[in-house]
């Protein structure tokens, strides 16, 4: 008998922005393969019994490869258990998560996919800022900061990342940030442009630098950190209080 697999956002790392669906989710559980940034205080809405794996990815540390992952989420939905992968954020925002409906797919396995309070979302919503604002804010980007290899993605709509009436938010970019600027500055975005670091966005450990392009560029040159954050830019960065 196949089981069943529901993709679930776990949102940023707060517990208290879990969805009622994702916490009901993971109540009826008898799997759950959950995300570096999904664990702590999230898993302990899983239910008793239930086994827990992880099979987070963080940059700089030995992570399973997608194709174990896939597999894996395959191999215990096909003993007829009821699965949740556990993605954080929303899975599907630079999660991964086409890769592993495919592999359900070809299996013939049937899945839901539950949406999360998106990390973005949330880090605005931690240092006070909108992401748009009439006349001067108008449209949102969403970019990944680095591709497969750990690099700056090379075919980057740099005239769009470099207009300054656009909110950018820039995940997993902070060891390629320094080299993003000095495009984007060369492209005419100004260094004085609003920048904010968000790290460890809703937990007990989250910190927001506001700093400016430039500024961010030479702090994050000098020292990355091991904190998952987003960075953001444009001109609403440098609105309300840390």
């Amino acid at each position: 008998m196949t089981g069943f697999v529901s993709f679930v956002g776990s949102g940023p790392g707060d517990p208290e922005l879990l969805t009622l669906k994702a916490v009901d989710r993971l109540n009826k559980a008898d799997a759950v393969l959950f995300d570096d940034l999904s664990s702590g205080p999230i898993l302990t809405h899983a239910r008793d019994g239930a086994d827990l794996v992880g099979v987070g990815k963080r940059a700089g540390r030995p992570s399973p490869k997608q194709d174990h992952v896939s597999r894996l989420l395959v191999e215990y939905a096909q003993t007829g258990q009821r699965v949740v992968r556990l993605k954080s954020g929303d899975g599907g925002m630079f999660g991964r998560l086409e890769e592993e409906l495919v592999s359900l797919r070809d299996a013939g396995i049937e899945y839901e996919i539950i949406p999360g309070v998106p990390s973005a979302v949330a880090a605005a919503a931690a240092a006070g800022i909108p992401l748009t604002r009439r006349l001067t804010a108008r449209r949102v980007q969403f970019i990944t900061g680095h591709d497969v290899s750990g690099k700056l993605p090379e075919d980057l709509n740099l005239p769009a990342l470099a207009d300054p009436g656009a909110t950018t938010v820039v995940f997993m970019g902070k060891r390629t940030f320094p080299l993003l600027v000095n495009v984007l500055h060369n492209h005419g975005l100004p260094l004085d442009t609003p920048a904010l670091m968000a790290e460890a966005v809703s937990t007990p450990e989250q910190s927001l630098h506001r700093s400016t392009l430039g500024g961010l560029s030479e702090r994050l040159k000098a020292d990355v950190g091991t904190a998952p954050a987003l960075i953001l830019y444009g001109p609403l960065a440098e609105f309300g209080d840390d």
